[in-house]
């Protein structure tokens, strides 16, 4: 078994927490707290700690990583499905079960996507409600706003500049 090494970085939504070994990258999870103390960011990780910063620069729309998430064979297949939604798209949870060949499943579907383990890089933010609303969102409502406002083609700007 191959050692799990970690990263941290700061994001404008909090310290994302990177986890992988050589088989790729088997977590990205946001923290609620700063940690006590970085660290240096090991080679092996760094790649992912690069586009997870280009991300949130708008310089990145699409990832290229060696994923190894840990999931049930049912979990792996939805968040394969996540990963074919476009950047700045939504799609509803009755849609996703609609792909997946199981509209009956969708609380099931719900419930893979919430168990998520790669954060942005399997972007389950981008799946709604079918009324249109944020919900269901293990990182916060806060930050699933944020997300699709992030990837959304037509930023709102204010209407009170600085």
């Amino acid at each position: 078994m191959n050692k799990i090494e970690e990263a941290l970085i700061e994001t404008p939504l909090g310290w994302a927490k990177i986890e992988g070994d050589l088989e790729g990258i088997r977590s990205i999870s946001i923290l609620d707290d700063k940690p006590v103390e970085t660290i240096e960011i090991p080679e092996l990780l760094e790649d992912a700690a690069y586009q997870l910063k280009e991300y949130f620069e708008g310089k990145r729309k699409d990832f290229q990583l060696e994923l190894n998430p840990l999931g049930t064979e049912f979990q792996l297949r939805v968040w394969k499905e996540l990963q074919t939604i476009p950047y700045g798209k939504q799609i509803s949870y009755l849609e996703l079960s609609k792909k997946l060949g199981d509209v009956k499943a969708i609380r099931a579907v719900a419930a893979a996507n919430g168990k998520n383990p790669l954060w942005i890089v399997i972007p389950c933010h981008r799946v709604i409600g079918s009324n249109g609303d944020l919900v269901g969102y293990a990182g916060g409502l806060h930050r699933k706003k944020w997300l699709l406002n992030h990837e959304s083609p037509a930023k709102q700007g204010s209407l009170f500049p600085n």
